[in-house]
């Protein structure tokens, strides 16, 4: 039998730029074009077409769709990605007057959510998302979405169109994805109360897709997630443990990538992934550096957080990692070390960190960073516990976290640091006013 290669789908990406978003069309035109080459598309064509409004029947004007034809012939192009958010009108209209595949930024980004998602869970979420934009999709481009059902039965009247039953089709299969990813979010929200019951605090890694978070991720831990320079190489959040260097344990996390214009389709799927951020003690905002987009991309992800309700707005520390700084020049990485030191210098804390995941630079001065902010949540409490004072002993395993504890195992005392919020230590010293004991000023919890 003879073997033949699948034949290669050539994509023309076209970034619609509008006057006052000028600004990043460059790097939202990169952007695009490697979410289409992340499909195996060949990449025919990439341009900007600059534009004054948008057109609401063809998104642009009819002399620009003509001539946009006829460069679409000469590249020989199978798919057109429009790096924008067409309306189902549109996107008909311009495969009518183009006859090729369009396909606008949302569509693109679920069919890469489509093919990585690897989980159930993940698969549920892209599946609902992908037909919460089907079904806006279900306009009358055939014309077998005209003819109608007879109805049946008791039933009066002539029955409904095709249109309207693969509607209610649609629309069956979604409520029984939600009633899936309840179920699905009900078990992550008791895996994540089994966290926060253990001495454990957690650090979630957030950051625009593609800018090292996996990376860092395996560095950090030594697990194997897919590591790739691509967007989107992975979906589906990952929990590890680290110990710091004082040995404090933490639980960190890896989670879903952000971007541009993410889809609100996808961002309501993902409730159940995104509130692993939300819930986390702290963020690492892991930030690419040598992006020359760098200011805008922190500025999506942020946006993000906030319809999330997760970040500083929200009272969750965030600790900016300026990642692959391995990757600029002597001048760049002076610059980038004295804006950390500057608004470190203002918080009074370190709140920026250039790093490099690949090349070990300064992950050691995060992981400190990171177990300095977790003190900071509370008070730490240094006591030596007799073997008779159990009930104080579990009190503190149920009410704080464990930060050191060394049990001697002829005598049974034990001794160690626990950290406890302002209230709960308060709590403690009341009903154990003989074993509370102020903290020691070379103790290495100290901030």
């Amino acid at each position: 039998m003879i073997e033949r290669e699948a034949p290669v789908t050539r994509a023309t990406v076209i970034h619609p730029g509008l006057r006052d978003h000028m600004a990043r069309a460059d790097a939202r035109l990169e952007e695009a074009s490697g979410l289409a080459e992340a499909l195996d598309m060949e990449l025919a064509e990439a341009f900007i077409v600059p534009l004054r409004k948008i057109e609401p029947g063809r998104f642009f004007g009819r002399g620009k769709v003509d001539e946009l034809k006829l460069q679409l012939k000469q590249t020989e192009s199978d798919v057109v990605v429009i790096d924008a958010s067409l309306t189902p009108i549109q996107q008909r209209n311009l495969e009518k007057a183009w006859q090729v595949k369009v396909v606008d930024r949302t569509g693109l980004i679920l069919e890469i959510f489509g093919q990585r998602a690897r989980t159930k869970e993940g698969v549920l979420q892209v599946e609902l998302a992908r037909l919460a934009y089907e079904r806006s999709r279900l306009v009358r481009t055939w014309t077998h979405l005209e003819r109608q059902r007879g109805g049946r039965g008791f039933l009066a009247g002539p029955g409904e169109t095709q249109i309207e039953t693969d509607r209610r089709l649609l629309a069956d299969k979604m409520a029984k994805l939600r009633r899936q990813l309840d179920d699905v979010r009900r078990t992550r929200a008791l895996h994540r109360k089994t966290r926060q019951d253990t001495p454990f605090p957690t650090v979630a890694l957030v950051g625009y897709t593609n800018a090292g978070k996996s990376t860092l991720f395996n560095t950090l831990t030594g697990a194997k997630v897919l590591a790739r320079d691509m967007p989107f190489a992975t979906l589906d959040p990952t929990v590890r443990a680290v110990k710091l260097p004082r040995g404090m344990q933490i639980l960190l996390s890896d989670t879903v990538g952000f971007i541009t214009d993410l889809p609100t389709e996808l961002i309501a799927a993902f409730r159940a992934t995104l509130e692993e951020v939300r819930d986390a003690d702290i963020l690492i905002h892991v930030i690419d550096a040598s992006d020359p987009d760098l200011e805008g991309r922190v500025a999506d992800v942020e946006g993000v957080l906030k319809a999330i309700e997760a970040g500083r707005e929200f009272q969750q520390p965030v600790i900016e990692a300026w990642n692959k700084s391995d990757l600029l020049s002597a001048d760049d990485f002076e610059e980038v070390e004295l804006e950390c030191m500057l608004a470190n210098r203002k918080a009074g804390q370190v709140v920026k960190l250039p790093i490099s995941a690949v090349e070990d630079i300064n992950l050691d001065a995060l992981l400190a960073t990171i177990e300095t902010a977790l003190a900071q949540r509370g008070e730490v409490l240094h006591l030596t516990l007799p073997p008779h004072e159990g009930r104080a002993i579990a009190w503190l395993l149920a009410n704080g976290d464990v930060l050191r504890e060394v049990r001697d195992d002829e005598t049974g005392v034990v001794e160690g640091d626990y950290r406890l919020s302002t209230v709960d230590a308060g709590r403690f010293r009341a009903q154990f006013p003989h074993l509370a004991a102020p903290l020691p000023v070379d103790d290495p919890y100290e901030v």
